[in-house]
């Protein structure tokens, strides 16, 4: 050991802890175990007795781990004697304690709550592995939240004064005052208090949902042993004591102490900083010259990369090194980006509604100061009395003119969609996800587990050269394809077997277990290898696989890398030599194979293998492939110690078994099916009919990927296959010119999925990627959406996702667009609803300027409540339908409010400001009201109308598409019949019973008719408005507009002239500073020259159209700043050029060229050129109708359809055709929302 080291490490003094929690029964305290690993010092651990006098303190077993009966525990222990016991080996003495803890004194009895003694000592002196929950706001701070909004308080101050005053003229002596003049402040005080009080349960429903989101998020299951058996826990469950196992892509989460591993690196630059992964050993893993190289201690928050190991759990929760940190750093739910743009939109339209409104008060005050000789005979109190009154209504108008419910209505969308899409088996980490799933345009979906069951199975297989079975079923009549692998096994010679055999339970990382989920094969690992396992245990005699290891001397092993494709084990044999035992992909480990094992049947012998021999293994490779399943090829080589080792006092740690791996004896090739999803195929073909191009990125041997590919319907005619090692050294041209096409990638690196991933976000395509391994977080990351699989996923992969798929299922993945899409349609739904009402109640408003007020502050509030809450509870609560799987994704710039939502938001504000006026000024004429009574009713005639209108448009709005079926899935959403049902009987309570406090009176059955008449005219009036074609909409809006730029252009000499009136100062300034003069008109240049400059650098698509067009006569060029990503190949490989024009040639043809594998799809057209012409470079190609796969019958369906006027639709996994967004809107310019 270095002495420096020893020299740093504490005394055992040091070790002491001041505070020892009381009535331990352990040897160590909390606050020891923490110095422990924080000092991460060999020689700290030996003052602890290395790691047995550790599990002997933890009253636990080292490989045994806790026993799962554990309750209350007897006596205690000193440190000391932990120490003493472990150096030494020998069971420990107990002392008694001074007095039993409370427990003890409380034995229970039931079952619930035997269960919930488990581990009390444990639990009571070490915790539990859960971080204290997070306070969360109150109430009463959700009110003042709520409250702390500058106009509500604004109209709170003025409504208090308002009512201040109506009190004392209520009080006054004066004659003819009315006593509940102060009605109409407290009205208004209530009816600020109703939306305070509604905001604020909003609120606070929304923070107990995703509060319950986040602990759901948080929660996976670990694999630890207890009584000598493996089972999975909850995370939370983790105890101090326990034997934790670990493997590549874990997030640790408590703290320990390494017991084994086998090429186990971490990443602990979350701690330390060092990017470079650490090597974690353990002492014994190191002959006694390197024994202090070892690194056993095991931190919280870092990442296992590689290898497979278990460690002795020491800290958990608050106590160890990540949960010191997550106390002190707790993050708070981010909004997302479309409440980022609604956020900026609203408080545009604040500033708008505040100059409108002061403009507004401005005019309202000036005729006030004129009118006030008239008011010479009033009070001073009435006179305040009309100033407030003024006041009052220019701050309802801004309130009414802000569609301040936007966020709220996204908040609620959000969190509704999370909780149900939970149902549907995909639990949202990052909540943004939501909204970006409904506009994917693209997945790139993995194959095993996805889109199949990942219920493998070994059902055909090749022994040697002689040895072959296949277990496969004939269709249609009983028996096997082949000799069954039972008749083969029982020929195969001992140690045939015996190699077989080791090959499967010596080299895997898959252990045995009770736990449910590998009740089918009773294994937990890979599904690769329990299939392996499962197959050597019912066919070749293994025993428990832990009777296996252990009878066997494993010196090291190296684990399955994605990027390797395979792994090694090195066993000491028992005459001294050694033998590597390689597994992993068939046309990998082939390749290093030099022999074959020659006579099974007799003894193990190998002879070298011959050319035909070699092409009768690759078409027995070609042919497990073609038929779905997955060849798998185990080999084997035997050393020398000499030949493993260079001298003897090498470090048996550091062999490297990669260097070993050449001139294998190949041992066997098995055929492992793995059957398709049965509802993958529809599931696909409705991600295609909704526009999405669906994507096969897998890892998995070309044929079978290609073959899967097709039987799930995600290969179709006019479709690109590719390997990996083709697609990585395509030039970026190249590229741009087969993504497009590029519909399976197999034998693909988690490099290979980040490049495309990339390369489809730099094409302006919306990406959605699935991922499960370590390597698969960064392309993960790089996706808009990264799917990570609940069941095979890696911990790394979870972190790195969006959403997790909790039954790695590819139909989860269509249930989280539709849930997408149905969140962006509820913002626009209701923005359709609120707009309607910001436009009409804001007219209405002003036109006070023209007579009386059409409506009273109480009763625009009263209208607030049902714009902004009442409308967020029912819009944005619809569920999924059918239907929003049948239209194209929008484009990431799409505008919030489409001209299908202008159309329906002019047409109903138009009708319900002429219904309005009409009855407010003709019905003076039509009713002729004579007294205070009579005029009342007509305004609460009015004001009945009016809400009655927005009660039947919140249903028109239920749809913002030119469909007529208003009323689909209502039955389903309770929220919004509750809304209705709120909104009907307060208005029948507010006409009835609302006298003073909201100025009505009760209205006759007539009127309550004409009321409920023009209500129901805005349904048949949505449905007149729907059949009015977009294209006459948006040139009637071009024609304004080019109305406006006219007017503007002629006002443009008469705004320069008095833009020149109104700065002379400025001007004479610049005329005196020559120096100013310059950095002004330098200034003045920039500004002129920035939209180029803009477009200079605005990102891939600009690049994109300044590339040639993408043709057969340019495929192989390349740019000339194209650096190749580095890769496992060889350098020749890397070093040699793709001509993709002869590949596409070639694969025409059904040939390939040299290694590289690339395939057109047999059914594509003779004249289809794979390679097109991107019309426009801002729109994705799988939007793209020049990029369209032509099929069979698509002239003669176009020729069809162009005779019934009708547009032609895509077939298959073709979109459908896109819609033009209209570019010249100013509104939809000023509503424009960028998706991400």
């Amino acid at each position: 050991m270095d002495p420096a080291s020893v020299s740093d490490q504490p005394l055992p003094a040091d070790l002491r802890d001041d505070k020892p929690p009381l009535h331990n029964n352990f040897a160590f305290t909390p606050t020891q175990l923490h110095t422990l690993v924080a000092f991460r010092n060999l020689g700290t651990l030996d003052d602890f007795g290395g790691l047995p006098g550790l599990a002997v303190g933890l009253r636990t077993d080292a490989f045994a781990g806790l026993h799962a009966d554990e309750a209350y525990l007897d006596g205690t222990l000193t440190f000391d004697e932990a120490v003493a016991a472990g150096r030494h080996g020998r069971a420990p003495t107990l002392a008694a304690l001074e007095s039993p803890p409370p427990s003890h004194r409380c034995p229970t009895s039931s079952d619930s709550d035997v269960d919930n003694s488990r581990f009390i000592d444990r639990k009571r002196i070490f915790g539990t592995n859960q971080l204290p929950r997070r306070r969360h706001k109150s109430f009463l701070k959700l009110l003042w939240v709520a409250f702390n909004d500058k106009l509500l308080i604004l109209l709170t101050i003025t409504a208090s004064i308002s009512v201040a005053i109506g009190i004392y003229r209520s009080l006054s002596a004066e004659v003819g005052n009315s006593s509940i003049e102060w009605v109409d402040g407290t009205t208004v005080v209530v009816a600020i208090i109703v939306i305070i009080l509604a905001s604020a349960f909003n609120d606070w429903q929304q923070n107990q949902k995703f509060e319950k989101l986040n602990e759901r998020k948080n929660q996976r299951q670990v694999t630890v042993v207890r009584s000598a058996k493996p089972q999975r826990i909850w995370i939370h469950e983790l105890l101090v004591g326990d034997v934790l196992h670990i493997e590549a892509g874990d997030i640790l989460a408590v703290d320990g102490i390494l017991i084994q591993a086998a090429g186990l690196h971490i990443d602990e630059s979350p701690v330390s900083g060092e990017s470079a992964p650490v090597r974690k050993t353990t002492p014994s893993d190191h002959n006694a010259s390197h024994a202090g190289l070892a690194d056993p201690f095991i931190l919280s928050g870092t990442t296992v990369t590689c290898g497979v190991g278990r460690y002795l759990v020491t800290s958990v929760g608050a106590s160890s090194t990540h949960g010191r940190t997550l106390m002190s750093l707790r993050e708070d739910v981010q909004e997302t980006p479309l409440q980022a743009k609604l956020g900026r939109l609203g408080k545009q339209l604040i500033i708008f509604g505040a100059v409108v409104g002061g403009f507004f008060f401005v005019i309202l005050f000036i005729r006030y100061l004129a009118n006030l000789k008239q008011l010479a005979g009033y009070s001073p109190s009435r006179k305040a009395e009309r100033f407030f009154q003024i006041v009052t209504i220019s701050i309802t108008l801004v309130i009414i003119a802000v569609p301040e419910g936007l966020a709220l209505n996204v908040t609620i969308a959000l969190a509704f969609a999370a909780k149900r899409m939970l149902k549907d088996n995909n639990l949202v980490r990052l909540i943004r996800s939501c909204e970006i799933m409904g506009n994917v345009t693209s997945v790139c979906s993995d194959k095993t587990g996805t889109l199949t069951q990942n219920k493998m199975k070994v059902v055909a297989g090749r022994i040697g050269t002689e040895g072959t079975f296949d277990d496969r079923e004939v269709p249609g009549r009983r028996g096997t394809q082949g000799v069954h692998s039972s008749r083969l096994v029982t020929s195969l010679a001992g140690e045939v077997k015996d190699l077989v055999k080791d090959s499967m339970a010596l080299n895997s990382t898959a252990f045995e277990s009770d736990d449910p989920i590998a009740a089918a094969s009773g294994y937990l690992g890979s599904s690769t290898e329990t299939a392996l396992l499962v197959f050597s245990r019912d066919r070749l005699g293994m025993g428990p696989l832990r009777e296996e290891r252990a009878n066997s001397s494993i010196v090291t092993m190296l684990p399955f890398e994605s990027t390797r494709k395979w792994m090694a084990v090195l066993v000491r044999l028992s005459h001294g030599r050694y033998r590597l035992l390689v597994k992993g992909a068939a046309e990998v480990v082939f390749e290093f194979c030099a022999y074959v094992l020659c006579d099974v049947h007799d003894e193990l012998a190998a002879e070298r293998l011959s050319e035909d021999e070699r092409t009768s293994f690759r078409l027995t490779i070609q042919g497990y492939a073609e038929n779905t399943l997955r060849p798998v090829a185990t080999a084997y080589r035997d050393f020398d110690a000499s030949e493993v080792f260079e001298s003897d006092d090498d470090d048996p740690a550091d062999v490297n078994l990669e260097w070993l791996a050449s001139g294998l004896v190949l041992t066997g090739v098995f055929g492992i099916r793995d059957p398709l999803r049965e509802e993958v195929t529809e599931s696909v073909r409705k991600c295609q009919a909704a526009g999405v191009f669906v994507r096969m990125v897998t890892g998995d041997n070309f044929l079978t990927a290609r073959a899967i590919a097709a039987q799930s319907g995600i290969y179709t005619p006019g479709g690109v296959a590719m390997d990996g090692a083709t697609f990585r050294r395509l030039s970026p041209t190249q590229l741009d010119a087969v993504i497009p096409r590029l519909q399976v990638l197999a034998r693909s690196s988690p490099e290979d999925k980040l490049l495309l991933v990339s390369h489809l976000r730099a094409m302006n395509e919306t990406v959605a990627v699935t991922g499960d391994g370590t390597n698969d977080a960064l392309a993960l990351k790089a996706a808009d959406v990264g799917l990570a699989m609940g069941i095979q996923g890696t911990e790394v992969a979870k972190e790195a996702a969006s959403i997790i798929l909790l039954d790695d299922n590819f139909s989860s993945i269509v249930k989280a667009l539709s849930w997408g899409r149905t969140v962006n349609d509820s913002v626009k739904k209701f923005c359709q609803f609120q707009f309607t009402i910001n436009i009409t109640a804001s007219i209405l408003t002003v036109s006070v300027l023209v007579g009386l007020p059409i409506f009273t502050v109480v009763q625009l509030l009263w209208i607030n409540l049902i714009m902004d809450i009442f409308a967020s509870l029912g819009l944005a609560t619809d569920l999924p339908s059918s239907e929003c799987l049948h239209r194209r994704p929008e484009p990431r710039n799409a505008p919030i409010i489409s001209v299908t939502m202008w159309k329906m938001i002019l047409g109903q504000s138009i009708y319900q400001l002429i219904v309005v006026f009409t009855v407010h000024f003709a019905g003076w004429d039509i009713f002729n009201p004579d007294t205070e009574f009579e005029i009342e009713k007509l305004q609460t005639l009015v004001f009945n109308i009016y809400v009655w209108m927005q009660f039947f448009n919140q249903h028109n709005c239920r749809r913002v598409d030119n469909k007529l079926d208003i009323w689909y899935n209502v039955l389903r959403n309770p929220w919004f019949i509750g809304v209705q049902c709120i909104t009907l009987v307060g208005q029948f309570v507010i006409v009835f019973q609302g006298g003073e406090a909201f100025d009505t009176v009760p209205l006759t059955g007539a009127q309550w008719g004409w009321s409920l008449l023009f209500g129901l005219l805005t349904l048949p009036l949505g449905a007149l408005l729907r059949q009015v074609p977009d294209r006459y909409v948006s040139k009637l809006f071009h024609l304004l507009y080019r109305i406006f730029l006219a007017v503007g252009r002629f006002l443009r000499p008469i705004s320069a002239c008095l833009s020149r009136c109104w700065r002379p100062r400025r001007r004479q300034r610049r005329k005196e500073s020559p120096d100013n003069t310059g950095t002004g008109q330098q200034a003045e240049n920039v500004e002129e020259t920035a939209p180029s400059s803009a477009q200079t650098v605005e990102g891939p698509s600009m690049l994109d159209s300044a590339r040639p067009s993408v043709g057969n006569h340019n495929l192989d060029d390349c740019s000339g700043g194209w650096t190749r990503p580095e890769t496992s190949s060889s350098l020749d490989e890397a070093d040699e050029k793709i001509d993709l024009q002869a590949l596409l040639d070639a694969a025409r043809v059904g040939r390939t060229v040299g290694r590289h594998w690339l395939e057109i799809h047999p059914g594509t057209l003779k004249d289809d050129p794979i390679v097109g012409r991107r019309s426009d470079v801002n729109l994705p190609p799988s939007q793209d109708l020049a990029l369209r796969m032509p099929q069979l019958g698509d002239e003669a369906d176009e020729r069809r359809l162009r005779r019934r006027g009708e547009q032609p639709t895509w077939a298959g996994p073709r979109c459908p055709p896109p819609t033009q967004h209209s570019r010249w809107l100013s509104l939809e310019g000023f509503l424009r929302s960028k998706r991400r």
